[in-house]
């Protein structure tokens, strides 16, 4: 019989069991009643755990109350989220959405096993109407979304996966032809820690810097449109794990030259 492990290794930081161990925390809890159906208080619950016990990796007060000041702007009717984790952002931005009338928000996770901890909590919050977890890769899940014809553009997008993956997902986007002036807004965190230096050379690059990037390095199989124009402002946050940043990335127009 094989003992090869085909879940992600554990880090320093995540998917050591702390993930699982938040659902038994919380439901053991005395106040598990009043609880439920009440996104705040499951928020507040998640952070009674990552104070007390083990650190998770969540947006946290700070740049969560940034990014819902961009939903109580934007009122998008769907929202998209790339890499849910244990779904403290989808709780809290889905409620948000929710409240400005929006219709649902899609989260993205490739681990089944965090998209099962995200569903859990997401159910427990009372948001099931309008929070949907979607199990898969984020490109592979995207191109799904626009062949089934659930979305043909981008209101409000977050990127919170795997850093590396920001890049290649904006331009997947481009290709797709979501992003649409005056009504796309893309917004990347952890672009200080721990990084996505690509993806902020593109998104703050002209058109006429976005041309030479593509040229210059290539864009493998993927068909980027460098002609976009953006608007992009970075936000510093002191966190738990250190200093770090989000961007806000507004699509105002496109260069026909």
């Amino acid at each position: 019989m094989s003992n090869k492990q085909h879940g992600p290794a554990p880090t320093k930081w995540a998917l050591d069991g702390r993930e699982q161990d938040l659902i038994h925390y919380i439901y053991g809890r005395p106040d598990i009643k009043d609880i439920k159906g009440q996104p705040s208080k499951v928020l507040s619950a998640i952070d009674d755990y990552h104070r007390k016990f083990n650190m998770l990796m969540n947006i946290g007060s700070a740049k969560g109350q940034h990014i819902v000041n961009v939903i109580n702007e934007r009122k998008p009717s769907t929202m998209i989220e790339l890499g849910v984790y244990v779904g403290y952002s989808a709780i809290l931005f889905g409620n948000a959405v929710r409240s400005q009338g929006g219709k649902q928000y899609f989260g993205i996770e490739k681990n089944p096993e965090m998209a099962a901890v995200a569903n859990q909590l997401v159910e427990l919050a009372g948001l099931r109407d309008i929070v949907r977890i979607l199990v898969g890769s984020s490109d592979e899940v995207l191109k799904e979304l626009v062949q089934d014809k659930v979305i043909n553009q981008i209101e409000l997008i977050f990127l919170d996966h795997w850093q590396e993956r920001y890049l290649p997902d904006m331009w997947l986007l481009e290709e797709l032809n979501l992003l649409k002036p005056n009504v796309s807004v893309v917004i990347a965190d952890n672009i200080i820690m721990p990084g996505a230096p690509e993806y902020r050379r593109w998104v703050e690059a002209t058109t006429a810097q976005k041309r030479q990037i593509v040229t210059s390095d290539g864009s493998g199989a993927l068909s980027p449109n460098p002609d976009l124009g953006y608007e992009t402002i970075l936000t510093k946050f002191d966190t738990d794990f250190g200093p770090d940043a989000v961007t806000i990335t507004r699509v105002v127009g496109e260069d026909k030259a």
